[in-house]
């Protein structure tokens, strides 16, 4: 659900916040792990909660109803709300699914639920066209469901300003982590039934994250004397963290981890640098790393094997 790359950035900013501490701190592997298990969580917080809205704003069409039929003067529309999606089949395998309920309740997650803002993008969507058109079409195929539920958060959450903004200030690390939650959503929507809200991360990306993590507090001294003397003229204190940071993990998947290719790991850390760094940053990641791989291979010291091999 989450790839390697995210695990990557996520431990990028795990040193990020190590370097920040005192010297003593940043070499405690036990912090270093746990502070990443917090990212992580943090991560699958947000993203339960993104979940947990959409589907509030589908339930709060009984609400509407319930609402509209109490009111003292009551129109023939008043009293035939249509309430379908808030039990759309899609709905209903999300409110019977025992992880994302085990996690709304382990974790507290309801206190992140404005339910203004639940009222507002329902009244929102009950004006939309495609939305007419669900309520219309009465017999829903599986699809349709999905769909509709999809166009809430698309079109209704992620496309009103108001609600990204009071994200933005309401959930903690929505600011850093908003690309990388709207990106799990698409893959939620892809295939929702394949989620465990309990755990992010498969059992062999979290053993990769903590493993890059470690290896690269572990390896600091080496790595650096294979990058200083390829910075030419940079001073390395002139040298963004974030760039160090990266070189680092760059030469530690090298050296240490075989399965991943060389290629892969020089396009990663490029990527992830022109993201998080400096407008320079990928082009100079992507030197020093091939610099670094070319002398590493002359002598011999790159062994890499088959992934499915290492299985």
């Amino acid at each position: 659900m989450i790839s390697r790359r995210n695990i990557r950035v996520k431990v990028m900013q795990t040193l990020y916040t190590l370097s920040t501490l005192e010297d003593g701190a940043q070499g405690n592997k036990e912090a270093a792990a746990r502070i990443l298990n917090d990212k992580l969580n943090n991560v699958l917080d947000i993203f339960t909660v993104a979940v947990l809205y959409t589907i509030r704003i589908a339930q709060y069409a009984e609400t509407d109803a319930q609402h509209r039929s109490s009111k003292y003067l009551r129109s023939d529309e008043d009293m035939n709300v249509d309430t379908s999606i808030a039990a759309n089949g899609f709905v209903m395998k999300m409110l019977a699914n025992t992880s994302f309920n085990e996690k709304i309740k382990k974790d507290k997650l309801e206190r992140f639920i404005d339910e203004e803002w639940i009222r507002k993008i329902y009244l929102q969507l009950a004006k939309t066209e495609d939305y007419g058109k669900y309520i219309a079409a009465k017999n829903h195929t599986p699809a349709e469901d999905k769909a509709i539920i999809q166009f809430v958060w698309e079109k209704q959450v992620l496309g009103n300003e108001g609600m990204v903004s009071y994200f933005m200030d309401e959930l903690p690390g929505w600011e850093d982590d908003g690309d990388l939650i709207i990106m799990l959503m698409q893959n939620f929507f892809n295939g929702s039934s394949k989620i465990n809200f309990l755990n992010l991360l498969s059992g062999e990306k979290k053993d990769y994250a903590q493993d890059l993590l470690l290896t690269v507090i572990e390896k600091e001294g080496y790595c650096m004397e294979l990058i200083e003397p390829k910075l030419n003229n940079w001073d390395k204190e002139r040298v963004a963290l974030i760039d160090l940071l990266l070189l680092r993990m760059g030469v530690c998947e090298f050296l240490y981890f075989p399965t991943i290719p060389t290629k892969v790991t020089i396009n990663e850390y490029i990527d992830i640098a022109k993201q998080y760094s400096t407008p320079q940053s990928g082009q100079f990641v992507n030197g020093v790393l091939d610099n670094i791989l070319k002398e590493q291979v002359k002598e011999n010291k790159i062994k890499k094997v088959d992934r499915k091999a290492d299985k």
